[in-house]
């Protein structure tokens, strides 16, 4: 950062209020570690929400919205507090909607609790792994009328069993059951799933707002080597059929793997973030939110290659202002 004010030179850094010399990187880095972080997460999140809002479409189906963890890896190798971050992105945008700091020797459970307090659950679904996949985290969401899907493992053997059992059997009266598939061909692969859900569970699990359960089969070929992989998948949702069937608890599945791709994966390969150690105060979680904001701005002016942006907003940083509203006069 540092380095573009310097070789960008007076003009642009003026027109970002910086009335003398561009700050160097030890007046950034004083700065940047001193910000209440819990503070800009609050107002990047609302203003994430906000832009969510405005470009909402009119479909039947609600929000979708991915929960996730994160290692600052840089960050994390010279000892930094809250190197661990967990966070909730929107499926369609892929705006980061909140962002919370996992403390060291802690579990995501209650950082989890405290995350879905920063978030509008109404009308969302939130999707997750099978870490987060715990009672008080499903009653928490239910109780604040959203939704969830969530993939069942080991650590819940009961439910797993029961679900199971379920699609082992054939469909008994007065049970509904609905199935979808998709197969895509690519990266050398052929993928392809099928989704099974069944709503015999509701009345005799307690899953908290367990509404179906669902089996996801998956078989990956490799054409190249034609070596085959399966993999199946169980998971519970507080969906009815009548508003979710299989194909939109696929879609919801699938969509949950926007934070990889849209968030997770773009920082570390585009933004190398897993190569920064900062890590006095709280100088990881505040540059993390700004990467994410960051996303967010290209994301909002249609921006799908990210790299293919960077290159270009380097190239031409008049562009780069004009997204954070700023108009160089002529």
């Amino acid at each position: 950062m540092a380095a573009w004010g310097r070789n960008y030179g007076a003009r642009l850094t003026h027109a970002l209020g910086f009335t003398r010399h561009p700050p160097c990187a030890a007046t950034l880095q004083a700065v940047l570690k001193g910000i209440d972080r819990q503070a800009l997460e609050a107002r990047l999140g609302a203003w994430a929400e906000g832009l969510l809002a405005a470009t909402a479409v009119a479909q039947a189906a609600p929000e979708g919205i991915a929960v996730d963890g994160k290692t600052l890896r840089g960050s994390q190798k010279p000892g930094a507090p809250g190197a661990q971050l967990l966070s909730a992105l929107g499926h369609r945008l892929g705006l980061t909607l909140a962002q919370q700091a996992v403390a060291d020797k802690t579990n995501e459970i209650p950082v989890m609790m405290d995350l879905l307090r920063q978030v509008v659950l109404e009308g969302r679904v939130v999707t997750m792994d099978a870490l987060l996949t715990q009672r008080p985290i499903a009653q928490q969401i239910v109780a604040a009328r959203g939704d969830y899907v969530m993939v069942v493992k080991e650590h819940q053997p009961q439910l797993r069993e029961d679900i199971a059992t379920v699609f082992a059997l054939p469909a008994i009266q007065g049970e509904i059951r609905t199935v979808a598939e998709t197969v895509d061909y690519g990266h050398g692969r052929i993928e392809h799933r099928r989704l099974h859900t069944s709503d015999v569970l509701v009345g005799y699990s307690d899953w908290p707002g367990l509404a179906q359960v669902f089996q996801l089969q998956r078989q990956v070929i490799h054409k190249k080597t034609g070596a085959v992989r399966d993999e199946v998948v169980m998971g519970v949702t507080s969906l009815t059929v009548e508003r979710a069937d299989a194909a939109r608890v696929l879609a919801l599945v699938r969509g949950h793997w926007h934070i990889e791709n849209k968030a997770h994966w773009v920082r570390d390969v585009t933004f190398d973030e897993d190569r920064s150690q900062v890590r006095c105060g709280n100088l990881p979680q505040v540059m993390a939110a700004l990467r994410n904001t960051v996303l967010g701005l290209m994301r909002k002016a249609g921006e799908t290659n990210i790299a293919a942006a960077c290159r270009r907003f380097a190239a031409q940083p008049v562009f780069a202002l004009e997204l954070i509203g700023i108009q160089l006069e002529n």
